[in-house]
């Protein structure tokens, strides 16, 4: 599906029936929606949608649009346009990794939308300055060598042990989704990330059901991350996943999506 809205074509794929309600899904980094293959269909009763952000596009979708200059907060805009085009005024936000800055941000923009938060390998604190350089690294390692560089470099953190001991094909999709990235799309939200404000403060204020996930071999984000989180956000509900990574939906999407039909389930009620 798209929608033009203003100068910009936003993209997203869905599926399901809303007769619970609606739940989006918001990818990671440097991926797009076809890292959500295994959940748009996975939850009875509930539409699920997944927006491609601003230049990211699937292995076989359309070139995308350059992506300007986004913020988080530019990004948390579009998924809003999304929700706008739709006719949803509410939603369960969900994130991973980048998805869950993106969520966040939603929520500092407009918490009345968030029926419930699902916050994956993510986390709340902002870049450190060591974080800080490692994306400086990057943007020079994208201008020189472009997206397979990129998936060279992250493959080996993107994924937990066990994966790329086990599941070969989940590392080859995980390869497709990032090299059909542009060098633009990449940048950008290279850039976003590290400009994106702290949000430390923001979990003391949310009060909607919230669901954490967490790879129990994630280095990007370890799960002390998600515990931390835990602690801030009243009554939210910590899953950690076995042998799964940064990347947990696409290495155990089973347990994922069993997680995440127990938090939706307990909406329903």
């Amino acid at each position: 599906m798209q929608r033009t809205i203003g100068d910009r074509t936003i993209r997203w794929r869905e599926g399901g029936e809303a007769q619970r309600g609606v739940l989006v899904l918001i990818h990671a980094f440097p991926l797009s929606s076809a890292m959500w293959e295994s959940q748009v269909d996975a939850f009875a009763g509930w539409r699920v949608v997944c927006p491609d952000l601003r230049g990211f596009r699937g292995p076989d979708g359309p070139a995308a649009e350059h992506p300007g200059d986004p913020t988080m907060d530019e990004y948390a805009i579009d998924v809003e346009h999304v929700l706008d085009a739709l006719d949803v005024p509410q939603a369960v936000i969900g994130g991973l990794s980048m998805g869950g800055y993106v969520t966040f941000a939603l929520f500092r923009r407009a918490p009345a939308r968030c029926r419930g938060l699902i916050l994956a390998d993510t986390r709340a604190t902002a870049d450190s300055e060591e974080g800080r350089q490692g994306r400086r690294r990057m943007l020079h390692l994208v201008d020189e060598q472009g997206a397979s560089a990129i998936a060279d470099d992250m493959l080996p953190k993107l994924l937990g042990a066990t994966t790329r001991r086990e599941q070969p094909l989940v590392e080859q999709q995980v390869r497709r989704m990032i090299e059909a990235n542009s060098p633009d799309a990449i940048r950008a939200a290279v850039t976003a990330m590290m400009t994106r404000p702290d949000s430390t403060t923001l979990v003391g204020s949310i009060r909607c059901p919230t669901l954490i996930v967490a790879g129990d071999e994630d280095t990007l984000t370890p799960v002390s991350a998600s515990h931390e989180m835990q602690q801030g956000i009243r009554g939210a509900s910590l899953v950690t996943l076995p042998r799964a990574g940064h990347l947990s939906s696409l290495e155990r999407p089973a347990e994922f999506n069993a997680a995440v039909g127990r938090f939706l389930g307990a909406l329903s009620k």
